[in-house]
């Protein structure tokens, strides 16, 4: 290409080691939605949330152990567009790459602003916009550094998140061995409070449906393994590790935890404006519990935020890599990091400052776009779904050789996708969640609009839709 910079290539680098994507696929199951949020969670829906929980991790794992198939049938496999492109048509690589792009620039923003709110917790008066600079500046510095920095930083921002949850199951067992009396309620710790107090299913068959819509959301990330898998160091080996651990991570972190929540606490007794994480490690005799949990869920959002801002890059870079964003975006310096796609990312990232400076108002619109953001992320996912139904059409000889095959793959991509229209049923039912839902096709207009310049700009040049996919054993 020509005027590139000397040194300038358009190739990623594999530096992520196995520690690291174990940790990432970990981490990217575990949000503040979890520590914060889960309080809310169940006040609306009772024990069943455990059952909630259960049913999204089952149709998570199912669809990465397809996602996971898709990207070992062929390691020039990079991103989901790559992976759409190849196999449903370039627009759907269009589509995908900068539904993906924005939801994780909004998401990482959003981030940053609820970071800011952390911050003013531990000392109210620094002013807003001054964490939220810090911030932004500190994630476009790690994310201009070689991959494998984000997955050192992604390793340990995990490895707190994962402690926070062992800490407080190992001190609800405790509480729950030693008949812990609790001084708020007068209950006494036992696990029949999962079914004394109204039962499992204490809102009946309505209540509990529309508590997918609010579960699911907690799971955003999981899906990062995907876009890590390009990164990573033998990524035969390694992905399916990441994989297949989905199932014993559900478990643990969102099962194990909540139940010794409401084992300690009978669910209706909770505060659902508060964290339970905090309510339980009082009770144990951790003064500082509030201080310290309000610190990892500080963690919880800056993790998040890192995430989303690497994501955003590298579908920036495939992007340009395919004709479909400015071709300077492709170059990656020596290092393999893609230096234009971060500074172009970091300038909507930065734009949390400003939200900040503008008022209330501001952030309550700011809270419907990401609540637009969120539903996107189920366009994502039903993509995945449809372009492993792509794969099994096309190239099954591809799936007959596969040494990690998806389980019942002719009925597993349409159970997922059935799944995730029943979730757009529970958005739609849903005061708060509908109107985002109702806005989310003005973005699907714009791209389809978008897509038509896009298209003939490329016919125009004599250039192809989009970039081949190498097929597997061939490219970088």
């Amino acid at each position: 290409m020509s005027g590139t910079a000397p040194g300038a290539h358009e190739e990623l680098q594999r530096g992520l080691t196995n520690r690291h994507l174990q940790l990432i696929a970990i981490g990217g199951a575990i949000g503040t939605g979890l520590f914060l949020g889960s309080g809310k969670v169940i006040s609306l829906t009772g024990p069943s949330v455990l059952f909630i929980y259960a049913v999204i991790g089952c149709m998570m794992f199912l669809l990465m152990r397809a996602l996971g198939e898709l990207l070992l049938s062929n390691l020039n496999y990079k991103t989901f567009g790559d992976i759409a492109k190849d196999l449903i048509g370039p627009w759907a690589g269009y589509f995908v790459s900068w539904t993906y792009w924005i939801t994780w620039v909004v998401i990482c923003v959003a981030d940053i602003i609820a970071i800011t709110s952390y911050v003013s917790y531990i000392n109210a008066s620094i002013p807003p916009w001054l964490p939220a600079l810090i911030t932004a500046a500190v994630l476009m510095v790690l994310n201009l550094q070689p991959v494998r920095f984000f997955g050192e930083f992604e390793f340990w921002f995990s490895l707190v998140k994962i402690v926070a949850i062992l800490a407080l199951i190992a001190t609800g067992i405790v509480l729950l061995a030693t008949g812990f009396q609790n001084p708020d309620t007068g209950t006494q710790a036992a696990l029949s409070h999962l079914w004394d107090h109204g039962g499992m299913f204490p809102f009946g068959a309505s209540g509990f449906l529309l508590g997918f819509q609010l579960g699911i959301f907690s799971f955003i990330g999981v899906e990062l393994v995907g876009t890590a898998a390009a990164e990573t160091k033998d990524p035969h080996h390694n992905l399916p590790r990441a994989i297949n651990s989905i199932v014993v991570r559900v478990l643990i972190f969102y099962i194990g935890a909540l139940t010794v929540i409401m084992a300690i606490t009978p669910w209706d007794r909770l505060d659902p404006d508060q964290s339970p994480f905090v309510t339980t490690f009082a009770y144990a005799g951790f003064g500082a519990a509030a201080f310290a949990i309000n610190l990892v869920v500080l963690i919880s959002a800056a993790s998040s935020a890192n995430s989303g801002f690497y994501s955003g890059t590298r579908m920036m870079h495939a992007l340009a890599h395919d004709g479909h964003a400015p071709s300077g975006f492709a170059l990656t310096d020596s290092r393999g990091v893609p230096r234009r796609a971060v500074f172009f990312s970091a300038v909507f990232v930065f734009s949390a400052v400003p939200i900040l400076l503008l008022g209330d108002s501001v952030i309550e619109a700011f809270t419907f776009v990401t609540s637009v953001a969120s539903t996107f992320i189920l366009f994502i996912w039903s993509m995945i779904a449809i372009s492993f139904i792509q794969y099994l059409r096309k190239y099954p000889e591809r799936h007959a050789s596969s040494a990690f095959k998806t389980p019942l793959p002719r009925v597993v991509p349409w159970i997922v996708l059935a799944f995730f229209a029943f979730i757009l049923v529970t958005l739609f039912l849903a005061e708060d969640t509908r109107l985002p839902l109702l806005f989310t096709p003005v973005w699907f207009i714009a791209l389809a609009v978008s897509w038509q310049f896009t298209k003939r700009r490329l016919l125009r040049n004599g250039q192809p839709l989009t970039a081949a996919v190498d097929l597997p054993g061939t490219g970088a």
